[in-house]
């Protein structure tokens, strides 16, 4: 009976590992941008559970998807629990993601309307 388990174990994690290293192959071969650079803003209110996870794949998918991603804007729209600390470890840890507050984001907003 161990014998069964442990095949069956190993045939989930090889095809896990054989999951992720198609996912990396097709991000790398097919996602390329033809762009200066993106800018994304996302707008967040009480995420505490979703946002580490969220940016952290978005940030996968720059990283290994060569997608030329100049800067993560995270618009806190005053939550009332960690979402604004989670964000701000973020922010020390990758250089693309920038925590602003609704008033920050509207004033980047309308320079980027006057430019």
């Amino acid at each position: 009976m161990n014998v069964i388990i442990s095949i069956v174990i190993w045939t989930l994690a090889l095809y896990g590992l054989f999951e992720i290293i198609k996912n990396i192959i097709y991000i790398c071969t097919y996602t390329k941008l033809n762009t200066k650079g993106i800018y994304l803003i996302i707008a967040v209110k009480n995420q505490e559970e979703n946002i580490e996870c969220f940016l952290r794949n978005i940030l996968f998918r720059i990283i290994y998807g060569k997608e030329e991603v100049q800067n993560i804007f995270v618009v806190d729209l005053n939550s009332k629990d960690n979402t604004k600390k989670i964000v701000e470890n973020l922010e020390k840890e990758y250089e693309q993601i920038n925590l602003l507050n609704w008033k920050e984001c509207k004033e980047l907003l309308e320079n980027v309307k006057e430019n």
